[in-house]
């Protein structure tokens, strides 16, 4: 079996299934399943599939073996058919062995919105190592659900292995892609060292700001006006999968750059965020995180929540942040920006398409880091040609004095960007007679 017949094809129409139950997160009351479905639709969108009607069963407890009653997907499998659906999409997680049962029950391929959102990735990445890290994601995804994968499979081609023939081949697919999980870490490992020694020359080089938050939030639009460039934006859930850096003011030292950054989304498992530290490594680098929040969404709190729990994961809700609430043209509520502004402090309201707008809040990024700026008094000899281009480089120079075995300077930089130059060797003491000619 080939592994491109385990893909989703992209065309087809699939049937979109939920459940409303108090104990099951995400899905506790009809509001949380009718906005997981409505999410569903536009994932379904994205990867290119059409979706059809959407279906949910009200139930007090999960059924282990299908989730839903046996009943009501007889039900929805009769109606998909007739709707000439090739998938029934379920907008949760599930096991192998429900995959296996619903499958039986239904007659109809199954998929759960892991595998959508999976899809969708391996799609939108552009980079070696984001198309690596998803393609580790896809087959630890798959690995334990190889078995289910194949009944339907066989079935598609008329049930032609034998039951001896099918578990060799079956074990063989586990064993390869056991071999390719490994291959590709190993490669991962590679990469990691290069992007490591990448880090580290952009530290030194620049202050950084990254946008994150909720997918489709307005974050690669924010981006372009704010940098005055075209990095891809599209209204679908994760145009944006690699990390994007742009300058937002080349006139500034240090330079400012700004980072687009893959979104966030509900009810995505933790092992898929563990799995994207790699892509949202520039977030964790950035000295400012700029949250995006759709304030047009009904959802937008929920969103934030997600993207508050998401930065938490990743141990970044100690940094710095402000938080930017997108398309407020589409805002039909007159009062939500003033309640949503007067409840998030730090916060601002735009509309990517208001020149207005976006010059007061490049100029509150630009003045955010201006204000971090502190004044030192430096001595470097000429001989020292490396520090003297840093200190040119990425510098606010105040005061030059030349003398006759070095430079005096007085400087004005970013305390935490001081530190990355390595210069603390050639500050002057406060009580240094010579610092009293840069003042």
């Amino acid at each position: 079996m080939n592994q491109e017949e385990y893909k989703v094809k992209i065309g087809s129409k699939a049937a979109l299934v939920s459940i409303v139950c108090e104990s099951f997160e995400h899905h506790s009351n009809e509001q949380e399943t009718q906005a997981g479905l409505s999410e569903l639709r536009e994932l379904l969108r994205t990867l290119g599939i059409e979706a059809g009607k959407s279906y949910w069963q009200k139930r007090k407890q999960l059924d282990p073996g299908t989730m839903l009653g046996v009943g009501k997907l007889e039900e929805i499998a009769e109606e998909a058919k007739r709707d000439e659906c090739h998938y029934l999409v379920f907008d949760f997680e599930l096991s192998a062995s429900q995959i296996r049962n619903i499958q039986k029950i239904t007659g109809l391929e199954v998929i759960d919105r892991v595998q959508v959102i999976l899809e969708i990735f391996a799609h939108h990445a552009r980079t070696r190592d984001a198309k690596i890290q998803i393609e580790i994601s896809r087959l630890q995804y798959m690995l334990p659900r190889l078995q289910s994968l194949w009944t339907h499979f066989t079935k598609q081609r008329g049930g032609t292995y034998q039951k001896g023939e099918g578990e060799q081949q079956l074990e063989l697919d586990r064993r390869i892609i056991r071999r390719k999980i490994e291959t590709y870490k190993k490669q991962l490992e590679e990469i990691a060292k290069s992007r490591e020694q990448q880090k580290k020359r952009r530290q030194n080089q620049a202050v950084t700001a990254a946008l994150v938050g909720y997918t489709n939030a307005g974050k690669s639009s924010l981006m372009n006006k704010l940098c005055k460039v075209d990095v891809l934006s599209e209204n679908m859930l994760f145009a944006t999968l690699d990390s994007t850096y742009r300058t937002l003011n080349p006139d500034t030292k240090p330079p400012m750059i700004l980072i687009d950054t893959v979104g966030f989304i509900q009810n995505l498992p933790s092992t898929l965020v563990q799995g994207f530290k790699t892509t949202l490594e520039s977030a964790m680098e950035a000295d400012l995180l700029i949250i995006v929040c759709d304030l047009s969404d009904p959802n937008y709190k929920k969103h934030l929540k997600v993207t508050e729990e998401t930065l938490s994961e990743l141990n970044l809700e100690g940094k710095d942040q402000i938080i930017v609430f997108t398309k407020k043209d589409k805002v039909k509520d007159p009062f939500l920006p003033k309640i949503a502004l007067r409840n998030f402090k730090a916060s601002f309201l735009v509309s990517a398409f208001d020149d207005e707008d976006i010059s007061n809040l490049r100029q509150y990024i630009v003045n955010y880091f201006l204000a971090k700026q502190e004044h030192f008094d430096l001595f470097i000899p000429y001989e020292d040609g490396a520090a003297q281009s840093k200190v040119l480089a990425n510098c606010n120079v105040i005061k030059t004095i030349n003398h006759e075995q070095g430079i005096f300077y007085r400087i004005k930089v970013p305390d935490f960007i001081f530190h990355r130059l390595n210069l603390k060797k050639y500050i002057l003491a406060p009580d240094d007679p010579r610092a009293s000619q840069l003042h």
